[in-house]
C-alpha cells in the first residue's frame, strides 16, 4: 500500500499565471518523502541528518496537467526498489481523480561525509515490509 499524502497548492508553488511552477513540484516531492521517513520508516530527517543523509541521487518527473493555486493534491509513495544503500521509489500526484504528476527517483543512504552507506536494520526492514516492484 503506498503512502499517501496531501498538500494544497498555496500561492507561494505559482507562477504569475496560478499554475504550479514546476520546481516547487520537486519541494513537494522532498516534502512527501520526509513524511514519509517520520510516519512510515520512523526516522524524521532531523534525525537522518545529524549523522547521515538521503540525498537524491536521481529523479524523473512527468507534468501531465497544470495545477493550480487552491488545488489540494493526493501524494502517493511507493518504493520499488531496495538496494544496500540506495532505494527507488514510485511517486503520484492527484487532484481528485486527474493525475498531475508521475515520477520516479533513487535515493542513497550516506554518511555526513558523503560515502554511502547501508540502511540501518531498522529502517531496511520497514522499507522491504512496503516494496511493490516497478510496474
Amino acid at each position: 500500500m503506498p503512502f499517501t499524502t496531501q498538500f494544497p497548492v498555496r500561492f507561494r508553488h505559482c507562477d504569475p499565471a496560478g499554475i504550479v511552477f514546476f520546481p516547487r513540484y520537486f519541494e513537494m516531492i522532498n516534502d512527501v518523502v520526509e513524511d514519509w521517513f517520520a510516519r512510515e520508516l520512523d526516522l524524521p530527517f532531523d534525525q537522518l541528518v545529524r549523522e547521515n543523509g538521503a540525498p537524491t541521487a536521481q529523479i524523473n518527473a512527468t507534468f501531465t496537467a497544470p495545477s493550480h493555486h487552491g488545488d489540494v493534491l493526493t501524494f502517493c509513495l511507493t518504493p520499488t526498489r531496495l538496494g544496500r544503500s540506495s532505494l527507488d521509489y514510485e511517486l503520484t500526484a492527484h487532484c481528485g481523480e486527474e493525475l498531475r504528476l508521475r515520477a520516479s527517483a533513487t535515493l542513497v543512504h550516506i554518511r555526513r561525509m558523503g560515502r554511502s552507506e547501508p540502511w540501518p536494520d531498522p529502517v531496511r526492514v520497514r522499507i522491504a515490509a512496503q516494496l511493490v516492484p516497478s510496474s
